[in-house]
């Protein structure tokens, strides 16, 4: 599907992004070369789609940040896609599941979502100090408080995912939704090889492959599409070599159902 038909396509439907941890800031160092959903931003606006970023304090806490989406979902018209990246997609999730959501929903796509929780999440709630500096960092920035890094640890999201299974289960039967995980491998791409050690770290620990920060376990839900596609975190949404952001965004939203 080309820019022209994929606009009429989503003609009427408003796009709504959710950043993951940090993504603010990340977006805000575009001018030095950093791009964190930017290219797919300007693409969406540039071929006349409605689209647009859901400001959230991205370490604020999962619940507080779903109310905020919800909120923003449901005070505009007709019916909306939301696309979360990382802690975006697992607050997107939760947005989903509350009143009137579904009903307006056309579609979710989260891209490499720890609906499971992360391993390095784990990790750095047990290193005390890190976590403390996570927390005032977080609050001096204006970006919430270190809540929001302990709902991405594993015990709490399995917690969470157990208790609202029906719910899920009921959402991906009335609602298309798309996961998607990337993971890195053996010969990872010179953007990627950061991450690479942390892969090779939590598939030793047993958590299976990922991307550096989210296990491709974590990141697929039940009864959704599920893609698995190479790459560091930020494969999906950072342009870079061998990277196509824009183009994995344009399949997906082709693939949904035209409005009835």
């Amino acid at each position: 599907m080309d820019d022209q038909a994929l606009a009429s396509h989503l003609a009427g439907t408003r796009i709504l992004l959710c950043y993951g941890l940090l993504g603010e800031v990340m977006a805000g160092l575009r001018p030095v070369g950093l791009d964190y959903m930017a290219g797919q931003i300007d693409w969406l606006r540039r071929i006349g789609v409605a689209a647009q970023v859901i400001r959230l304090p991205t370490v604020a806490p999962i619940g507080v940040n779903a109310g905020r989406i919800a909120e923003a979902a449901l005070d505009g018209d007709g019916p909306f896609i939301l696309v979360g990246h990382s802690k975006g997609g697992v607050e997107a999730l939760a947005a989903l599941l509350r009143p009137g959501m579904a009903s307006r929903a056309r579609g979710f796509i989260a891209l490499q979502a720890p609906f499971r929780g992360s391993p390095v999440a784990d990790r750095i709630l047990r290193l005390g100090a890190i976590h403390v500096a996570v927390h005032h960092a977080a609050r001096l920035l204006g970006l919430g408080s270190r809540r929001g890094a302990k709902d991405l640890t594993t015990p709490v999201r399995e917690a969470w995912m157990r208790d609202h299974e029906a719910a899920i289960a009921a959402l991906v039967q009335a609602v298309p939704v798309a996961t998607l995980a990337t993971a890195i491998g053996p010969n990872p791409a010179p953007q990627d090889r950061a991450h690479a050690p942390v892969a090779r770290w939590m598939e030793a620990s047993g958590a299976g492959p990922s991307d550096g920060l989210v296990p491709v376990a974590s990141a697929l839900l039940p009864g959704a599409r599920q893609l698995v596609l190479k790459g560091g975190h930020r494969a999906l949404v950072a342009a870079g070599p061998g990277r196509d952001p824009i183009g994995v965004l344009r399949g997906e939203l082709a693939r949904l159902p035209p409005i009835r």
